[in-house]
């Protein structure tokens, strides 16, 4: 499935105890960064066999980001270079 750490513990605590639907998962498509809900990633990615881990950027709860990855903070901190 997922590498053990943090993504893989948010992942299986929202798929095992809580409802799938409150979660987002912002993932890379190409050169987009895509959203979509839990249940419609694990389902797009068929069990992580198309679209793996490592290209998931963040996990919200509720608008609370719980994942994030060294990437995508890196991702948000040249837009923000490139903003001022």
């Amino acid at each position: 499935m997922t590498r053990k750490g943090l993504l893989a513990e948010v992942l299986s605590k929202a798929r095992h105890y809580d409802n799938c639907e409150n979660y987002r998962v912002g993932y890379r498509d190409y050169e987009q960064i895509l959203e979509v809900s839990l249940s419609e990633f694990l389902d797009l990615s068929e069990n992580f066999e198309k679209i793996p881990a490592g290209r998931i950027y963040f996990v919200k709860r509720n608008g609370l980001y719980l994942y994030q990855s060294q990437n995508y903070m890196k991702l948000l901190s040249s837009l923000s270079e490139h903003e001022q």
